[in-house]
């Protein structure tokens, strides 16, 4: 494992970069699609990731929450690196089905969404207000490790910032978890 912080390559204000990726429900899911959303949230994540494993309850709770305000969510996996067989597609309907996802997780299998979003880790979280432009890019909350507790929900803050037309409050603070692995060198 490959311990990574996120960085900024998208700005505050920046479109979101486009996407029309296969689901693990069998559909082709397009940025589109969301443009009548309050948010959008995307969560870059894999199957594998302590990371991520941690941070599921509360991408879940977060999706609990926040959907009844027409807030969208969607999971991006670009980790399609054959040495990582576990987060290769049929992994990711597994993976759907065992935790529960109701928010379309999506396969990046030419990896070339992740490097438009500026995404270098799992999970890497980017929220975009009703225009689609980006509104908050960090972490989930201050629990920096698989193990540590939350005492701050950042991603929630900026949730209702956005939905109260706010600009999202605080300077970036970096999301942490393992690395995409690419298929060859960035």
């Amino acid at each position: 494992m490959v311990l990574m912080e996120s960085s900024q390559k998208l700005k505050t204000g920046d479109a979101a970069p486009e996407f029309a990726l296969f689901g693990t429900d069998g559909r082709i899911h397009k940025l589109s699609e969301f443009s009548e959303a309050s948010a959008l949230v995307v969560f870059f994540m894999c199957n594998h990731c302590p990371y991520v494993l941690a941070k599921l309850p509360s991408m879940k709770k977060l999706y609990d929450t926040y959907r009844p305000r027409n807030v969208a969510f969607v999971g991006i996996n670009s980790n399609n690196n054959p040495d990582f067989p576990d987060d290769d597609f049929e992994h990711m309907k597994k993976f759907v089905a065992d935790n529960q996802i109701r928010f379309p997780y999506l396969f990046d299998d030419t990896q070339n969404v992740a490097r438009a979003y500026g995404a270098v880790c799992t999970p890497d979280p980017f929220v975009f207000d009703s225009g689609m432009r980006l509104a908050y890019h960090g972490r989930i909350d201050d629990a920096m490790s698989p193990e540590a507790q939350p005492t701050t929900q950042d991603l929630a803050f900026a949730l209702d910032d956005i939905l109260m037309g706010k600009v999202v409050r605080g300077a970036f603070k970096p999301s942490r978890g393992c690395s995409i692995k690419w298929r060859e060198s960035k």
